[in-house]
């Protein structure tokens, strides 16, 4: 074993016990200079050479980013979440005839998948969906996002909300509680035009939080066109008033000029 990988050997084992003594400063350390040493392996993409060392070097690096992505969810970083998922995703793709499958290449795929649903990007999801071997499908942590994403496309939320008490993983509880603030975007906005006006408790209901005090914490932070009165959620501010310009009234009033000259030429 030389140099370079015996060191990063060591720095990866004392990552793994920074997090588990959740010192999350140093491990945001050791992970930037582990980051930095896997550089200087030559197996690493896209060169991918074939040293005596590159199945150690590769084995090594693969399981460093799977640690990169599970942190960042530890942290609650959407960003690193990201590009950590996209760097590892080169390990799951090109690497096939070099290293065997990792056991928690379902378990990420399927939170990347959950990243995409929460953020709403729909059709990343399904791309990301095709990519992968029709046996993939079968996985618990691949079931579940697609069952998830069925439920979103249907408006089906409360089975998304319930969807939360059956994880495959504890690590699927962040992407979840992202979510759940989704479905409550949607369900506000749809509120907001299709209303004019609420009772508190059915508002609170709909908008599925658990008591009426976080109900309006969420108005007075986010909905600032709601208002509360009488026990009511009044949506009139929010709901888009139509505009008619001097340009529309130019409009309507040729068209009235035609609808008299067809009348007298009929």
């Amino acid at each position: 074993m030389d140099r370079e990988l015996e060191e990063a050997n060591c720095k990866f084992a004392w990552l793994k016990l920074a997090c588990a003594e959740y010192e999350l400063d140093s491990c945001a350390t050791l992970l930037s200079e582990l980051k930095v040493l896997l550089t200087k392996f030559p197996s690493m993409p896209p060169s991918f050479e074939r040293t005596p060392n590159a199945v150690a070097e590769l084995r090594l690096a693969r399981a460093i980013y799977e640690f990169a992505v599970i942190f960042s969810i530890r942290v609650k970083d959407q960003d690193a979440f990201e590009r950590n998922f996209f760097q590892l995703k080169v390990f799951y793709m090109d690497t096939r005839g070099i290293l065997p499958p990792s056991p928690e290449e379902y378990r990420i795929l399927g939170l990347n998948l959950m990243r995409l649903l929460a953020e709403n990007r729909v059709a990343e999801f399904h791309t990301e969906l095709e990519l992968l071997p029709p046996r993939a499908l079968d996985h618990p942590c691949i079931k579940y996002a697609v069952e998830l994403e069925q439920s979103f496309m249907e408006g089906t939320y409360n089975r998304l909300t319930n969807g939360r008490q059956a994880v495959p993983h504890e690590t699927y509880l962040y992407f979840m509680d992202l979510l759940a603030e989704t479905i409550r975007d949607e369900i506000a906005d749809c509120s907001g035009q299709a209303y004019d006006h609420l009772p508190v408790d059915d508002a609170r209901k709909m908008l599925m939080f658990s008591s009426e005090q976080k109900l309006l914490e969420h108005i007075s932070e986010i909905q600032h066109e709601w208002e509360v009165q009488n026990h009511s959620v009044l949506f009139h501010m929010a709901k888009v008033q139509p505009r008619v310009g001097i340009q529309a009234h130019q409009m309507i009033k040729r068209s009235l000029c035609y609808a008299r000259e067809l009348e007298r030429v009929v």
